[in-house]
């Protein structure tokens, strides 16, 4: 019976913890539901809620960028990259949309692993912009894409020059006052469409052919838009690039004119037209992807496939 008696009590004392255990679980999960209940209401009435938080690497500085080999990799791919993008532009022309959208396709496929394949000085300033690469790197990748365009002329020229020079390079033609803010402008809207393209590429980014896909037709589209509104709208040819980087190897800045103060006016267009327009532009087709991102609630879904 004594037995029986202590079995009883030890029964109650155990149950009593386990029911107190029991509530507190349920406690907490009420507490937890409270809690995802109000951060789901935040978020619905703010999906803007944390947009401007910083998403590169913030310990990524110019004291720390070089320690890793990574870099220098990335380094290497957008010199290759831009430099036969390059050599595309100068030998098959920045006409044939058809022709650039698959080299372009094979080239972003094969540098996405380096750098993320930017190989547009636009692209760089639109990544910089949304704090998807600190400055420093995006820094050194404009710098790796001028570096890279310039051999891709280098080396085009010296295979023209090895047949006697009897084709011309491709040049832009030189802007004239009426036409500034007409060619300043194609770059301009060309250049929010490349960005816009390469920012929603980046929900592919897992699939390098499948973003690599959606680059290449992006750019396709944007040559497209440029080539009927020069040549059909408003009659000009020869006179948009998309991509600052080659641009300078199209010889957009004059080195003649009439007085020095005539160059440097030259100079001045060439450089709004062609470098800060197109980059404006960038920074604005990133700017709406991560907007219309926001709103459509796609950053929730991705971290619903984290958790």
């Amino acid at each position: 019976m004594a037995n029986t008696k202590s079995k009883k009590t030890n029964a109650k004392k155990s149950s009593k913890p386990a029911s107190a255990k029991v509530k507190e679980v349920k406690k907490t999960e009420s507490k937890t539901a409270k809690v995802e209940t109000r951060e789901e209401v935040t978020t619905a009435g703010n999906p803007f809620k944390g947009f401007f938080a910083r998403k590169c690497d913030e310990k990524e500085n110019i004291l720390t960028i070089f320690k890793s080999p990574r870099i220098y990799g990335a380094i290497i791919g957008e010199v290759v990259g831009t430099m036969l993008l390059t050599i595309i532009l100068l030998t098959l022309g920045i006409y044939q949309p058809l022709y650039v959208m698959f080299g372009l396709l094979a080239i972003t496929a094969a540098v996405y692993g380096l750098s993320g394949a930017n190989l547009n000085p636009i692209i760089t300033a639109g990544m910089m912009a949304s704090r998807r690469v600190s400055a420093i790197r995006g820094v050194l990748y404009i710098l790796s894409q001028i570096l890279g365009a310039w051999f891709g002329l280098l080396i085009t020229n010296a295979f023209r020059l090895a047949g006697e020079g009897a084709v011309e390079l491709p040049s832009m033609s030189e802007i004239e006052g009426g036409q500034f803010w007409v060619v300043t402008m194609i770059e301009f809207v060309g250049a929010i469409m490349l960005a816009f393209f390469f920012a929603r590429a980046l929900a592919y980014k897992k699939s390098p052919l499948t973003f690599a896909t959606i680059v290449a037709t992006g750019a396709c589209i944007a040559l497209l838009f440029a080539i009927v509104v020069s040549s059909n709208f408003v009659g000009l040819q020869n006179n948009f690039a998309l991509n600052p980087a080659v641009a300078l190897m199209y010889q957009i800045l004059p080195t003649s004119g009439d007085t020095f103060g005539t160059v440097l006016g030259g100079v001045a267009l060439a450089l709004v037209t062609y470098w800060v327009f197109p980059v404006l532009g960038g920074i604005i087709g990133f700017a709406i992807s991560d907007v219309a991102g926001r709103l459509s609630g796609e950053c929730c879904k991705a971290c619903d496939k984290k958790k």
